[in-house]
């Protein structure tokens, strides 16, 4: 390259470097959106600045906008193809995605470029059983709004793969697993199985999770049953859909149906809104089941939701789903436990200044679900990660990185309480009684039976939407957060 153009080069990477530099004490800063702005100016005056668009990919990866986190890594790609800790990145931000395909062949890609990639082979594992069931459920095959060919697999998870909910873990043992394993003990002692279990509560805590440790349990095949695939606005196909997933479990018996957001295919029949197709779904649904009780198939269906009072209640009766498990938020010993889970394959500082401290997490996480405190470990490894690119040193995360973590991640279900509660349990309501304001407090939507069924869940909204309780809440957190 000639002299002159050289130096120019040079200049116009000096200009660059400048607002770079801004870039990188905001984001410390934790400005990120100021940051991203630098990193912008940086690029429109050095099109090949590959750092900049690496800092960049990361800041948009911090505020969970992972589609430009990728765009950017990607253009990192063209500059430093051989780079194992790009491939990494953009693994992680398609993880984080829950594209757990496309975070799987990034992750093989850090590890042909660096076998004795730590972190790559980790989250590889960690994701692999993962990736295996999302490959499959994208099998199923759709034309023309029908089902034409259904996707299972068999799960590895069990139950020690599970953090806490003992008691869940043996409902669900003793009602699905011996079903599978020991049908001939049920003849003898109670007649025969029932066929369908539904687990209820708030998002995010695991019904999902603990699906898989079943199917692992009873050494099952899984079918998800994806409502939007089976109901359509077509007269007969969703009928046809929904034999299509029982036929598919009939085949590959033993098999667990698994029905998530069951509650989307049974609304209550009887509202204004529902349409035909709708109906149809219920119909066909409910003939599936008397099918598999009449045939004693070694099928079993599990629905999982977070409005049990928006389900048919035909769905509900003896035979469908007979038994309600509920699933709640963890409590503070599974928090601990799951802090520990999520960070045991983590470079935390176990001992000294700074080392983590899991009962305090656990206090500064209360009322938090399972899928929060996960989110807290991706963002409290997340500080260091950015520090070692920028630094050129690594470190362990340390306490403070997870107190960082806590402080930007609200629970996702004190909301939620709040909604179902006003929505669904009881709502105060001003009246005037003889000339005076009086406030008083209306039943909810919820009929004496849905009450009685799901009365474990009703106390738990009630007591998270006590004022008393909530404010507990939020002393707790504040002295964990900011105290000890």
């Amino acid at each position: 390259m000639p002299k002159a153009a050289t130096e120019e080069k040079t200049s116009i990477r000096e200009r660059a470097r400048v607002y770079y530099l801004k870039g990188n004490d905001l984001f410390k800063q934790e400005k990120y959106k100021e940051a991203i702005d630098e990193y912008t100016k940086a690029i429109s005056i050095d099109k090949d600045y590959n750092d900049a668009y690496y800092n960049r990919g990361i800041t948009y990866a911090t505020i969970e906008d992972f589609d430009n986190a990728i765009k950017d890594f990607q253009t990192v790609l063209k500059y430093e193809p051989n780079n194992p800790e790009v491939y990494y990145v953009i693994g992680l931000a398609y993880e984080y995605k829950n594209d757990l395909t496309n975070a799987k062949k990034y992750y093989e890609k850090a590890l042909e470029l660096n076998p004795n990639y730590y972190e790559a082979k980790r989250r590889l594992e960690r994701i692999s059983e993962d990736a295996k069931r999302e490959e499959a459920v994208e099998k199923t095959v759709i034309e023309e709004g029908q089902i034409k060919k259904v996707s299972y697999y068999k799960p590895k998870r069990t139950f020690k793969d599970v953090v806490g909910l003992k008691k869940q873990k043996e409902e669900l043992f003793k009602n699905i697993v011996l079903a599978f394993k020991r049908p001939d003990l049920f003849k003898k002692y109670v007649g025969k199985a029932g066929i369908g279990i539904l687990l209820y509560g708030p998002p995010g805590c695991g019904k999902t999770y603990i699906t898989d440790a079943v199917g692992g349990e009873a050494g099952a095949n899984i079918i998800i049953a994806r409502i939007n695939e089976i109901v359509d606005m077509y007269a007969g196909n969703t009928e046809k859909n929904m034999h299509a997933i029982f036929e598919e479990a009939r085949k590959h018996a033993p098999a667990i149906v698994f029905f998530d957001e069951v509650e989307a295919l049974g609304v209550k029949r009887g509202e204004r809104d529902v349409q035909q197709y709708q109906r149809m779904a219920v119909n066909q649904f409910l003939i599936e089941m008397d099918g598999i009780e009449s045939s004693l198939a070694n099928i079993f269906v599990i629905g999982a939701t977070n409005a049990p009072w928006d389900m048919d209640p035909a769905l509900k009766r003896s035979g469908r789903f007979s038994k309600a498990i509920y699933i709640p938020p963890p409590d503070y010993a599974t928090r601990v436990a799951l802090f520990k889970f999520y960070t045991k394959d983590m470079p935390i500082k176990r001992r000294g200044f700074g080392a983590i401290d899991f009962g305090r997490l656990a206090r500064a996480t209360m009322g938090y679900a399972s899928v929060d405190i996960k989110q807290i470990c991706y963002e409290a490894g997340l500080i260091p990660l950015v520090e070692e690119y920028i630094k050129g040193k690594g470190r362990e995360i340390k306490m403070s990185d997870f107190l960082k973590a806590i402080k930007k991640t609200k629970s996702s279900l004190d909301e939620w309480y709040m909604h179902v509660r006003k929505e669904i349990i009881s709502k105060r309501e001003v009246q005037i009684v003889d000339g005076k304001k009086t406030e008083i407090e209306k039943e909810g939507l919820l009929t004496p039976q849905e009450r009685a069924l799901y009365d474990d869940m009703i106390k738990d909204v009630k007591r998270n939407t006590w004022l008393p309780y909530r404010i507990l809440k939020k002393i707790v957190r504040f002295i964990a957060l900011y105290l000890f």
